[in-house]
């Protein structure tokens, strides 16, 4: 199996794109939507959540709006938040891997991919842009969004420069979605046939730990 890491700042377009390598019959893990599952009633993150900022539990479930509202500003609790969650998406990536065995080639979709270091664990990077005054037309047009909140998402996230300097491939997302869908196809073309060898490695690393758990 071949992995695609896909990433893009905010407003770029990663989503809608993601749906493209969704359409082209690639599977897509979905990192946003493993996050919200782990908050979610009955979810894994939300007792040791609770334990770290209580407030944040509402009607057995994490409100991501206070739970940001408590840890952005404190970087102890943000440290601690991250611990309980990184592992947790670890396993539930490492899960939809598993299911995805077979396949020749799967897209693991992380807004935070360099910012994490995940860019060390996938075969190749596929980074979506588009020209800033798009990018900040698209954000501003969303509810709740103001230009200050704006800045602060940008200035914790890694410039779009310099995720594309460390792109193997870049979606310009600024045309059209036929555009990018001609992109997206591109991209799989380049890649089909090629041997990964970010998901073997994973293999071995948790079969490694499994064995120092015994």
């Amino acid at each position: 199996m071949y992995l695609i890491g896909l990433t893009g700042s905010i407003g770029m377009g990663k989503s809608a794109t993601a749906k493209l390598f969704m359409q082209a019959g690639v599977p897509v893990y979905d990192a946003d939507a493993a996050v919200h599952a782990l908050y979610e009633k009955g979810g894994a993150a939300v007792a040791p959540v609770g334990e770290l900022v209580p407030e944040a539990v509402v009607d057995g479930a994490v409100d991501r709006a206070i739970l940001g509202h408590h840890v952005l500003k404190d970087a102890d609790k943000l440290k601690a938040l991250e611990a309980i969650v990184h592992p947790l998406a670890g396993q539930s990536q490492f899960d939809f891997l598993t299911a995805a065995q077979g396949a020749p080639t799967a897209v693991l979709d992380i807004p935070l991919l360099f910012e994490t270091g995940g860019d060390a664990f996938v075969d190749c990077v596929v980074v979506v842009s588009a020209p800033f005054d798009i990018q900040k037309q698209r954000v501003l047009a969303r509810a709740g969004m103001s230009e200050e909140r704006f800045n602060d998402i940008l200035a914790k996230q890694v410039p779009d420069e310099d995720k594309r300097a460390k792109a193997d491939f870049i979606v310009d997302s600024s045309i059209s979605i036929e555009d990018a869908r001609t992109q997206v196809r591109a991209i799989l073309q380049s890649v089909e046939g090629r041997e990964g060898a970010a998901y073997a490695a994973r293999l071995a690393r948790s079969k490694a730990a499994q064995e120092d758990a015994k």
